[in-house]
């Protein structure tokens, strides 16, 4: 089967969704020298709504969509994907993170193609040509094993969000402090009861969690994600 036809490159509208302004305005001119149609689309600072984007978004009718994952206070901008791909746009992720169960995740989400911005400029404007041109921007062997560490790591994550699950009330308030950098003493002191207590939590904590330190079971409290309740 033969590829559908290469359209002009003054008909293909690029969004480019990135708050780094300098990267931003690199492949806004590059594009355009190319000949196609660019836009650049704030990002706004509040990410509580990604619907409300995800409409202006297509509301400019992309056919490419250029995205960064990290998108300062809007947060992550895997949210954006799927309904960009649903809605027929070709979203090619651009981002700075070497991590790559988030670069299966977003090929999960629907994303084309997932980049490097260590990357040559390049290799993103001949990702483009290829989709342009109806061309594969992956291959097969790639795609497969970005999304097999992404099944990996989640399911890694869910088998620790199993071990937080078992904490009791009181242990997510006393882990929540050593999150917060509170010592044992302080912890006591804010509870109103015994130092002894504490570290018998502390260490009730650490055998859930299957780590052998304090540090370390912050450390897998930020690597999930986890928030304790109000202090």
């Amino acid at each position: 089967m033969s590829p559908p036809p290469q359209s002009s490159r003054s008909q293909v509208r690029i969004l480019i969704v990135e708050d780094h302004v300098l990267f931003a305005e690199s492949l806004d001119l590059a594009l355009s020298v190319e000949g196609y149609d660019v836009r650049r689309v704030d990002v706004p600072e509040d990410g509580s709504n990604p619907a409300s984007l995800v409409t202006t978004l297509l509301r400019l009718r992309p056919r490419i969509v250029l995205l960064d994952l990290d998108l300062g206070a809007f947060g992550d901008g895997v949210r954006l994907i799927s309904p960009l791909a649903k809605a027929g746009a070709n979203v090619v992720v651009v981002t700075a993170s070497s991590d790559r169960g988030r670069w299966g995740e977003a090929l999960r989400h629907g994303a084309r193609a997932t980049l490097s911005k260590s990357q040559p400029l390049n290799d993103i404007l001949g990702t483009v040509r290829r989709i342009n041109a109806g061309l594969p921007v992956m291959g097969h062997e790639q795609r497969e094993e970005l999304l097999r560490v992404w099944h990996e790591q989640r399911r890694e994550t869910q088998g620790i969000q199993e071990r937080f699950a078992q904490l009791t009330a009181r242990e997510t308030q006393v882990l929540g402090h050593l999150m917060l950098g509170h010592t044992v003493h302080d912890i006591a002191a804010a509870g109103v009861v015994s130092e002894a207590t504490v570290r018998t939590q502390v260490k009730s904590i650490l055998s859930k969690l299957r780590v052998s330190s304090q540090l370390a079971a912050v450390g897998l409290a930020h690597q999930i994600g986890w928030r304790p309740p109000p202090l």
